[in-house]
């Protein structure tokens, strides 16, 4: 059994910074690349942010020199730092995670919600 746990969600002004982390735990045997994506109320999933084990990065061009994202690979933990928000980042979050037990699945944390006052 694997649990994707995150943590960090909130409300914040226009301008402010909040920091995301997603925990993965259970019977693992190697976490592959991990993500966050985000959904806004009456809008598709879209994809934040990923990153590999080895450390590469991809954005959405929304948030690109805004948000980082990183990882801890002992600690099987990803973050998402995030600054100069906006009305607009305003979604529930969701980590993502490709995880190898006895074969390879992927798993969903439960969602923070983020909520940008403009």
């Amino acid at each position: 059994q694997v649990q994707l746990v995150e943590s960090g969600g909130g409300l914040v002004q226009a301008g402010g910074s909040l920091s995301l982390s997603c925990a993965a735990s259970g019977s693992i045997f190697s976490v592959e690349t991990m993500a966050w994506y985000r959904q806004a109320p009456g809008k598709q999933r879209e994809l934040v942010a990923r990153i590999t084990p080895g450390g590469t990065t991809t954005y959405a061009d929304s948030v690109k020199g805004r948000f980082t994202i990183s990882r801890d690979n002992a600690k099987n933990t990803m973050y998402l730092q995030m600054i100069s928000l906006k009305f607009e980042d305003t979604a529930v979050y969701y980590c993502n995670a490709q995880i190898t037990t006895s074969n390879l699945g992927s798993y969903w944390g439960q969602g923070t919600q983020v909520t940008v006052s403009s």
